[in-house]
């Protein structure tokens, strides 16, 4: 039985992992000039529930390949904008896509910002609300410790282009622009924590120079 979003932030929710994106969390932002859907969630009725009674979704962003799930499916249904890095546009050829190739003005807060290296056309969206908060899918993820941090896997597309990515998100943003990281899978290891706290300084504590030799985990 599906269990209802979470509260992240008072206008940001979790939904529960979704097994047709592997596992991964997609998230909700209410925003008075329409609501944006980061990732696929579960396709159950509670999920369509919920997202009715919030005022229903005016698009939809996907992170990566792995999380488009049933993307075309939803936006048949919803009438959303679908929007997904050019790379990657591609595997969603049955739908109405919105594609950008580094970055994308999705509201006057909201912003896609293309990291590439998960995946070709990987990326992470930023809501500038709520002291900053960055939704990263698989691009950065909480280790076993609830640390974030890059991680390279057997399916990783490029590691070297991964980890500049994530230099490149430092040097973007700063304490007063960036609190909070929603990840897109491996919630459980923040053991009850909604998000990432203090994200800038763990980006900024990362030695990314000591991840360039990682083996890929499998």
């Amino acid at each position: 039985m599906s269990k209802e979003p979470r509260i992240v932030r008072a206008n940001i929710f979790a939904f529960p992992p979704n097994r047709e994106t592997l596992g991964g969390t997609a998230y909700l932002i209410v925003e008075k000039d329409g609501n944006i859907l980061i990732d696929t969630p579960p396709s159950t009725p509670e999920t369509q529930d919920f997202l009715e009674r919030q005022g229903g979704v005016r698009s939809l962003f996907i992170t990566h390949r792995d999380s488009i799930g049933d993307a075309t499916q939803f936006q048949q249904r919803s009438g959303c904008q679908l929007i997904i890095q050019e790379q990657e546009a591609y595997l969603l050829p049955e739908a109405q896509v919105t594609s950008f190739q580094r970055e994308i003005q999705i509201s006057s807060q909201i912003q896609g910002i293309w990291t590439p290296g998960h995946t070709p056309g990987s990326a992470c969206l930023y809501y500038a609300q709520q002291g900053g908060v960055l939704f990263t899918g698989r691009h950065l993820l909480p280790n076993p410790n609830g640390k974030i941090v890059p991680l390279r896997t057997a399916k990783t597309f490029h590691w070297p282009r991964q980890l500049r990515s994530v230099s490149q998100l430092r040097d973007r943003f700063s304490p007063e622009r960036l609190s909070l990281i929603c990840p897109g899978a491996s919630t459980g290891f923040l053991r009850g924590q909604r998000a990432v706290e203090g994200a800038y300084q763990q980006l900024a504590d990362l030695d990314l120079g000591a991840f360039e030799t990682a083996p890929a985990l499998l």
